[in-house]
């Protein structure tokens, strides 16, 4: 009943493919018909709802397709491929794009950890991914509906969306990702500090002893943490960065040479070679219109 009221609500507002805003921040609501393949993303720390369709990522040969049974939340920023390969204009993709922000969340989990003591995984457990599935439960979708029926008003946006978001978010804490999202934004968090300091400075040479200091771990730990954590060891982590970024980079209309400069490539001819490795086409050759990226993340 909660998500057929949900998707009432989305259909009501958006009768055209795009990404919408809400007047709430960081809360976003999309609509797609168009069969999207997979292309190169970066999710960024977001919880992504699927009312009517399904949407899929791949991320290091493991595929993530979810719809209205489950809703993806991202801890960290992740270098993926994201696309909607069965939208049509008779099944489209409906759904919500909430930013994780992050002070809220870590005051949050903080919050919960104060209250029901830190994190306890078992030792023969790895750390949860970056990436996780969880499906909806009474209080996520209560949740949901109470911060999408604020709607168009500004004084309701103005007066109530923080509460209502922060209840959302805790909502997530709570749910099936908790655990995920509690390692990455509460005690324990420096894998995810990690990627953000790596995200902040992709046109940096940044290296892996860096990293580890950063956040006060030996070289073997944290290359031990970082890979239970996103599946990929560091540099393969900061490679699939850097190259997705600039794919973006490349699609959305910029040029290879200074996509390939941003992202802290210094050699043009490394930069074409190794992308050609990961894409199976040359930077040159790599369009797709900015509309239908802005779509699949």
């Amino acid at each position: 009943m909660l998500k057929q009221k949900i998707k009432e609500l989305i259909e009501s507002r958006i009768s055209e493919d795009g990404m919408f805003e809400t007047g709430i921040k960081g809360v976003r609501l999309f609509r797609v018909t168009d069969a999207i393949p997979c292309a190169p993303a970066v999710y960024e720390p977001t919880v992504i709802v699927i009312v009517s369709g399904k949407k899929e990522a791949l991320l290091e040969g493991n595929r993530y397709v979810y719809d209205s049974n489950q809703y993806l939340c991202c801890t960290v920023s992740m270098p993926v491929e994201a696309g909607t390969p069965e939208a049509s204009k008779d099944d489209p993709l409906l759904g919500v794009y909430i930013s994780l922000d992050t002070k809220v969340m870590t005051e949050l989990a903080m919050e919960m950890e104060s209250t029901t003591g830190a994190i306890k995984l078992p030792k023969s457990s790895s750390l949860p991914q970056g990436l996780s599935l969880s499906h909806w439960d009474d209080t996520f979708s209560d949740s949901l509906l109470r911060l999408l029926q604020l709607g168009d008003n500004s004084a309701d946006v103005s007066i109530l969306g923080e509460s209502r978001l922060r209840e959302l978010y805790y909502a997530v804490l709570k749910g099936e990702s908790g655990v995920s999202a509690r390692r990455a934004f509460g005690v324990g968090n420096e894998i995810a500090r990690s990627i953000e300091y790596l995200a902040s400075r992709l046109d940096k040479s940044v290296t892996i002893d860096e990293l580890a200091s950063f956040v006060g771990m030996s070289r073997a730990v944290f290359h031990r943490k970082f890979k239970q954590a996103t599946m990929m060891s560091p540099i393969q982590f900061m490679k699939s960065m850097r190259l997705n970024n600039a794919a973006m980079k490349i699609a959305a209309g910029m040029n290879v040479s200074e996509a390939a400069m941003a992202v802290g490539y210094v050699s043009s001819s490394q930069f074409s070679r190794e992308f050609k490795r990961m894409y199976g086409k040359s930077p040159k050759q790599w369009r797709q219109p900015k509309e239908l990226l802005e779509s699949i993340a």
